[in-house]
């Protein structure tokens, strides 16, 4: 197993620097955000831009890894998959289909993304359209050696409510899922609002689990207690603004790390537990997120064996 993180919290900063800080600092590996160069929401990036990706940029990626001792573990476009407009979602197709051929370039095994939702329809719905446009994604990966990771956020600011926008959050949907020929990328911080355990619900599934992502939960039940599972409603701000719960650097939350890396261990995985940083405390500047991932670092590194 290696650590490493994702580099969507330092969207500003080069790959070449992101890649030269990791190494200097400890880290293992980087999980690659290859997002448009058209967004601007905090959880993307694009360091990698694979619509326009041949074989002379891929040997410089290449190189530049090497170069730092360090492991390319995944590209990371984490979009609506399901999207309520047809064209939007065959933009995000398209994309992905585009890291998907990047990564087969590079040599890297998997692409993430997520299932999401169409926040008009019911779920059954929803996995009926799943099951229409998600296999040629499959096929695509698969005839390039590439298997597709889905993240199980909740991702509940997609939908007007609150309520679930990506359908793949709990192990129910996850095996679902894997009847489609997806794979689970696999982080505890979703689980743990959910009342799910963060340990047990990972054991069964290891073995469909090829990469991984470290990231903490922070837990208010005061809040809780007003607000509701659900989160706020009426007070709401902004969609993310869910009201008793908040992401945090792994060891700054209530996740057993411990726990997570022995069952990791335990089911046999020797993937890439990639820090996800969106850590509203240690987040704002470069600076900040960078003393955020030393944090990180110094939490779950005398955990990995290598």
């Amino acid at each position: 197993m290696k650590l490493g993180f994702l580099t969507a919290c330092l969207p500003q900063v080069p790959l070449p620097a992101v890649a030269a800080w990791a190494a200097e600092h400890g880290y293992e590996a980087l999980e690659v955000a290859v997002w448009p160069k058209v967004g601007g929401r905090e959880f993307e990036a694009s360091h990698i831009d694979v619509a326009r990706f041949d074989a002379d940029q891929a040997g410089e990626v290449t190189e530049l890894f090497a170069e730092h001792g360090l492991t390319l573990s995944s590209l990371a476009y984490y979009e609506n998959n399901l999207h309520p407009d047809a064209t939007r979602r065959e933009e995000i197709a398209a994309h992905v289909l585009h890291a998907i051929d990047a990564a087969a370039l590079l040599g890297v095994e998997t692409v993430g993304t997520f299932i999401g939702r169409h926040p008009g329809l019911s779920v059954k719905e929803n996995v009926a359209l799943a099951e229409r446009t998600l296999p040629r994604l499959v096929d695509h990966a698969g005839e390039r050696g590439v298997k597709i990771i889905i993240e199980n956020c909740v991702m509940e600011g997609w939908h007007p409510d609150g309520y679930p926008g990506n359908l793949a959050y709990s192990p129910e949907l996850w095996e679902w899922m894997f009847s489609l020929g997806l794979y689970l990328n696999y982080d505890p911080s979703h689980l743990l609002w959910l009342g799910i355990d963060p340990v047990t619900a990972l054991k069964p599934y290891v073995d469909r689990i090829p990469h991984a992502q470290a990231k903490d939960t922070q837990l208010d039940p005061a809040a809780r207690n007003r607000y509701g599972f659900f989160g706020k409603t009426l007070s709401r701000e902004h969609p993310w603004d869910e009201g008793w719960w908040r992401y945090r650097i792994p060891g700054l939350g209530q996740v057993d790390w411990s726990g997570v890396v022995d069952a990791l261990y335990e089911g046999g995985f020797t993937g890439v537990l990639s820090v996800e940083h969106e850590d509203p405390v240690w987040g704002g500047t470069e600076e900040k997120v960078k003393q955020g991932l030393r944090i990180a670092h110094r939490t779950l590194s005398p955990l990995i064996v290598g």
